[in-house]
């Protein structure tokens, strides 16, 4: 079967293009056409007049949505891959906050099920998990669970009290090595700097987030490996004229990637115009840093790694700390266009080439013949329509919420 994206305005990778015609074939986009065509036998046209289709989006930070976060059990990495179609994601990676070593291996686990299972129906694709580790500074900790937090020397034992050791969650991650993409933590840590070349050498994307690192101390983790950062001026050292701190640090190194939670809440967007400007729309990528609290009404109760968090505009705890948010990605690609007034092309780049490129994911986050046919599309106010996962559809507005493949 043949379908025809027809009639939208298609978001390339350099310009957007009026009135294009994108052709699936299997997974794969076949080609992209101008002009009317007739439609033969196995072929099919889809009407998208006055639509945006857009690469779709890539989350790297997401904990959870409508209900569901990622450490609530076996099936939570599942049901949130099912839910985040209708918010134009294609692709995610579940993220968890400082845990148990059960906790986590338990999680990885439900991450490998979601990622291999051969009948998982129409959903968002799994990637390996990105965790908000157990290597944080307590000072920076937001609403990490403080208790699960440690400082890490190779061979040291747990300290007197504490129910595991740092070598337990490294045991863990050495274990489900396939399905861990990214761990964040704060190299000015008690063996800090040890654990990024540790963690670099088993080929994991190594994060500076949660931190209170000085510009110094974030630059000699970036010689080390840190190739990410998590969160960008959320939790962690701000930056000043005099000491430039993780934040100085990241914006002037081209080899790190930085997260942005673009609600306009969590960075003001005349910043997250000064962050894109400094390393450009090709190092910087969006996330939600979404909750289970993500799509619920204001005034819901969820939670983030068991705790209790509110629903407003924002997700907080009980104490008013801000814990993740409540965004979606379609609601981050408006406020970059929007508010932050970053054009359509760059906050595409934003929202799924970048993120797609620096994961290794080929063939995704682009749209151009031979790539994997993964696209959201958005209408004017750039509220998702459809969503297209390897070439099936599997949300349509005004549908169930998995529709099966047409």
């Amino acid at each position: 079967m043949r379908t025809f994206l027809a009639g939208a305005d298609v978001v390339l990778a350099d310009l957007v293009a009026g009135g294009l015609t994108v052709v699936i074939e299997g997974d794969r986009i076949a080609d992209l056409v101008t002009g009317p065509r007739e439609i033969g036998e196995r072929e099919q046209r889809v009407d998208l007049t006055g639509a945006i289709v857009v690469p779709g989006f890539v989350d790297v930070h997401v904990h959870g949505v409508l209900g569901v976060d990622t450490l609530d059990g076996p099936g939570s990495i599942d049901a949130i891959a099912r839910q985040l179609p209708r918010f134009g994601v294609t692709a995610f990676c579940p993220t968890t906050v400082a845990c148990a070593p059960e906790a986590l291996d338990a999680v990885l686990r439900d991450v490998a099920d979601a990622r291999t299972r051969a009948d998982r129906g129409p959903a968002a694709r799994v990637l390996p998990a990105h965790l908000e580790s157990n290597f944080l500074n307590p000072e920076y900790a937001g609403a990490q669970p403080v208790d699960c937090l440690r400082t890490f020397r190779p061979g040291a034992p747990a300290r007197a009290g504490d129910a595991f050791g740092a070598r337990d969650i490294l045991d863990v991650i050495d274990r489900r090595r396939a399905d861990v993409g990214i761990v964040t933590l704060a190299p000015e840590i008690d063996g800090g700097l040890e654990l990024v070349r540790t963690l670099a050498a088993l080929g994991v994307r190594v994060s500076i987030g949660h931190s209170g690192a000085t510009y110094d101390e974030a630059r000699a983790a970036i010689g080390a490996g840190v190739r990410h950062a998590t969160h960008l001026f959320n939790r962690m050292r701000p930056m000043t004229h005099r000491d430039p701190g993780v934040v100085g640090a990241v914006l002037g190194s081209e080899e790190v990637a930085a997260e942005l939670i673009c609600d306009g809440r969590h960075v003001h967007p005349a910043m997250m115009r000064v962050a894109i400007a400094a390393k450009s729309a090709a190092r910087v990528m969006a996330i939600t840093d979404a909750t289970a609290g993500a799509g619920l009404p204001a005034g819901a109760r969820a939670r983030l790694g068991g705790r209790e968090i509110l629903v407003a505009d924002v997700a907080t705890l009980a104490d008013g700390t801000l814990a993740g948010s409540v965004l979606t990605m379609d609601r981050a690609f408006a406020c970059l266009v929007g508010p932050c007034g970053v054009d359509l092309a760059d906050a595409a780049r934003l929202c799924s080439t970048t993120p797609a490129r620096e994961l290794g994911l080929v063939g995704l986050g682009v749209i151009a013949p031979g790539a994997f046919a993964d696209l959201t599309v958005l209408d004017g106010q750039f509220r998702p329509i459809a969503t297209w996962v390897g070439g099936r559809q599997v949300w349509a507005r005004g549908t169930s919420a998995h529709p099966a493949a047409s």
